[in-house]
């Protein structure tokens, strides 16, 4: 089990989830846009390092 691909699967499906939040949020409006870009960039970066640790990962099984 490695630990890096693991720990970079949870960060891209934690991105991927605050992504979802932050389109809802922005399509009806029910949330102040300040809050949620932030939550869209924290999710931006959460995706990109998830994608990346999992894509650089090598498999040593």
């Amino acid at each position: 089990m490695n630990v890096k691909r693991t720990f970079g699967t949870i960060l891209t499906i934690l991105g991927i989830i605050g992504l979802i939040y932050a389109g809802y949020g922005f399509m009806n409006k029910s949330i102040q846009t300040r809050e949620l870009a932030v939550v869209g960039v924290i999710s931006i970066i959460f995706f990109v390092s998830g994608i990346g640790l999992v894509k650089n990962t090598k498999d040593e099984a």
